[in-house]
């Protein structure tokens, strides 16, 4: 594939010039998510709304530019390296594609790149994108982030589901960073714990051997619940997380895993009835029951800000700030071939991933 991207962005390139807001990235390395799984399945709603079959999956990417559009009015100006300093050929690059990543050359507008950090290698840099922006905006609707807001709430605690996995070990550092205490992430197995313990965390659940919300209650009993939840499992732990707000809490929803299944390369008939049934058992919140709880529940998925290029940008460029001093580290990064792929989303299906699984090209 020698690029994609799909509209509202650009037009092909079939016998037409490069777009002028737009750059041709050699892409050295792309990250994989969950949510390409669920691509290939079919059940990825904005896939099916802007692509359509057939699609190449993937969000992040990484690379050398390899050829810029022509009208210099039209360039982005990076900010984060401090300075006023146009994209051109040969760039170190980094960011985000709305589907297409898994190409070995990519067509991306250049407001959705940013220069590579000084001392991060491609394969680090393709592990951030996607969930270091996810993480970043999730705590913008928890209210967290800008940071003043943290200092209106007496309650600052937070709990996060899936804490070692990609986004997870993002919001544990960006909530370190914002001043967020105690950070309790929950772990899956006990070979996640020393990983979700670096990361940040105050205190670490490990579901596999201790009840879940009985240690939760434990940790927050001087609060009567948690200021915020990060919760993209669905079905299994919703209405537990809703039940474990304070009072002002928030719920942020981003994701669903536990309404599909793990571990299966195809969905099969029974497979179909038993997410029907899940989406059946899906917890209701009544708005006067949140109104006289005072709490919230908030859902975002970020491949629909495609007309929200200011708000990314602002995030994006937070992100990069981070990254330069040293405040924010890449995930651990598990490094595959191209030729392993289909391994990398059977490992992604399994659960058992720690960090970021990369692809280099």
């Amino acid at each position: 594939v020698t690029h994609f991207c799909p509209p509202p962005f650009t037009p092909s390139l079939r016998n037409q010039k490069l777009p002028a807001d737009c750059v041709v990235l050699n892409n050295k390395s792309f990250s994989v998510n969950y949510a390409d799984c669920t691509i290939r399945w079919g059940l990825y709603e904005s896939a099916k709304k802007f692509v359509g079959w057939p699609i190449v999956p993937g969000f992040d990417i990484a690379g050398i530019i390899d050829s810029v559009g022509s009208d210099t009015n039209n360039q982005y100006t990076g900010t984060n390296d401090g300075s006023s300093t146009n994209l051109v050929k040969g760039d170190r690059c980094f960011g985000v594609t709305l589907f297409g990543a898994y190409s070995n050359r990519v067509l991306v507008p250049k407001h959705q790149l940013r220069k590579i950090p000084d001392g991060l290698s491609f394969a680090e840099a393709a592990s951030l994108p996607a969930v270091s922006l996810t993480a970043l905006y999730a705590l913008q609707l928890a209210g967290c982030f800008p940071i003043t807001n943290t200092m209106k709430y007496s309650n600052n605690s937070i709990l996060i589901h899936s804490a070692a996995g990609g986004v997870g070990s993002m919001l544990v550092q960006i909530s370190k960073i914002l001043g967020l205490k105690p950070i309790v992430g929950v772990v899956g197995s006990s070979s996640k714990v020393n990983e979700a313990t670096a990361l940040g965390c105050d205190v670490v659940i490990d579901k596999s051997t201790e009840n879940l919300w009985d240690r939760a209650e434990e940790v927050v009993v001087q609060h009567g619940g948690f200021k915020t939840i990060m919760d993209a499992n669905g079905v299994s732990t919703l209405q537990h997380s809703y039940d474990h707000l304070a009072p002002t809490g928030r719920l942020i929803v981003f994701g669903f895993h536990s309404n599909l299944p793990l571990g299966r390369d195809m969905l099969s008939p029974w497979e179909w009835i038993r997410m029907a049934r899940k989406m059946g058992s899906m917890p209701k919140f009544d708005p006067m029951d949140l109104t006289v709880e005072n709490k919230s529940v908030l859902g975002f998925n970020l491949s629909f800000f495609s007309g929200e290029q200011e708000l990314v940008s602002t995030l994006f460029d937070q992100i990069c700030e981070w990254l330069e001093t040293g405040s924010l580290k890449c995930p651990r990064v598990v490094k595959m071939k191209m030729s392993q792929i289909a391994d990398a989303h059977t490992l992604i299906q399994s659960g058992s991933s720690i960090g970021k699984i990369v692809i280099e090209t």
